[in-house]
């Protein structure tokens, strides 16, 4: 976990469940999380998604919007938006454009072989877009209530 100082946000627009597509400009006046996820549907992404969905009433009531982005296509993501009942909307990155703005593509290990993907981080954006917080390497358990208490600051 990463304090940051105010930085600006790159801006991107990229598909999202729902039908819609969502540009970060766009969503200046509000506070944002954008967590940045491996894979639909596999047991942290799943708990994690869920911790978010268990907390959203939270971030709305303190002004703030909720995404989750991974590199999985917008078919496996509303699959996984109905599966888990989202009351948010999940961004497909399959093209890495946010992945590689904020940085969270890794090598990883995984069953012995170094695989390129994506590191679990959040991100806390402010009402003017800038980056008030990061996580990297994000652990799940306890980590949506620490973003939210940080949210609940600005």
């Amino acid at each position: 976990m990463t304090a940051s100082a105010t930085s600006s946000t790159p801006d991107f627009s990229l598909p999202a469940t729902g039908g819609t597509a969502v540009a970060l400009a766009a969503l200046r006046g509000s506070k944002v999380v954008l967590y940045f996820y491996p894979k639909d549907s596999t047991p942290g992404c799943t708990n994690e998604t869920a911790d978010f969905r268990d907390h959203y009433a939270a971030f709305r009531a303190a002004g703030c919007e909720v995404f989750g982005i991974s590199r999985d296509s917008l078919k496996s993501h509303e699959n996984f938006k109905a599966k888990l009942a989202l009351p948010f909307e999940l961004i497909s990155d399959a093209d890495e454009v946010a992945c590689n703005a904020f940085g969270v593509i890794k090598m990883k290990n995984m069953y012995g072989k170094e695989v390129r993907g994506i590191e679990r981080s959040t991100f806390v954006l402010d009402a003017d877009g800038a980056i008030r917080r990061e996580w990297r390497g994000v652990k799940v358990p306890g980590h949506v209530q620490e973003v939210l208490d940080f949210v609940t600051t600005l």
